[in-house]
């Protein structure tokens, strides 16, 4: 016998959000953070969204109802890190990938957070998706880098300079457009690295291994 809830509203909502494909869903997703990034978030709407992937607006409306929900959506599509898998034996040399790493995708994720601003200092849910999916995953795959280099004896574990090393990584991705007025890139993440971040964790400065 079929319940009741089985032909709730709630049923029917999932019945019309399973007709997106992942790979249609991504594509959305992918669409409204290239905008936000190209446009800035005020100017991208929902109807932009849709005429750029060819579909109606009332997809986009039935899916996620508003335009911070959509966006909250596509920012926690993309909760995994770039920095996890980085392990050469070598706290040096797994900062130097990790700074490599970093530089390869500061420019869209700079501009994004850039993009984003002032929407989430009005918006709580969109601030914690802001940092579930470009922060939180990153800094906590270089926590694991850290810790890593605290088992092999590289580093002492309370040496005081461990806990700063998050911000001074990504501190200086935010800070040098600022700053500068040019994004931190590979080779500039790197020279960092070099001469302030393992310095401060008393590892001795060596030559970058080749990318």
């Amino acid at each position: 016998m079929t319940s009741q809830a089985a032909d709730g509203p709630e049923t029917a909502a999932a019945s019309r959000r399973s007709k997106l494909t992942p790979e249609r869903e991504q594509e959305f997703f992918d669409a409204v953070l290239d905008q936000i990034r190209e446009c800035g978030y005020d100017a991208v709407t929902m109807e932009g969204i849709a005429a750029s992937t060819r579909c109606s607006k009332s997809t986009l409306y039935r899916q996620w109802k508003t335009k911070p929900q959509f966006v909250v959506a596509a920012l926690r599509s993309r909760r995994t890190s770039r920095l996890t898998g980085i392990d050469t034996g070598s706290l040096a040399d797994d900062l130097r990938e990790a700074a490599r790493a970093a530089g390869d995708w500061a420019v869209k994720d700079t501009k994004l957070l850039q993009a984003l601003g002032h929407a989430v200092t009005q918006d709580a849910e969109l601030a914690g998706a802001l940092r579930e999916a470009l922060v939180e995953p990153e800094v906590a795959a270089l926590k694991e880098i850290l810790r890593r280099g605290v088992e092999r004896g590289e580093v002492p574990a309370g040496h005081p300079a461990l806990e700063f090393v998050p911000a001074q990584l990504f501190g200086m991705l935010r800070v040098r457009p600022i700053l500068e007025g040019a994004y931190a890139d590979q080779d500039y993440l790197v020279r960092f690295t070099e001469v302030a971040v393992l310095p401060a964790l008393g590892l001795t400065q060596g030559p970058a291994q080749p990318t």
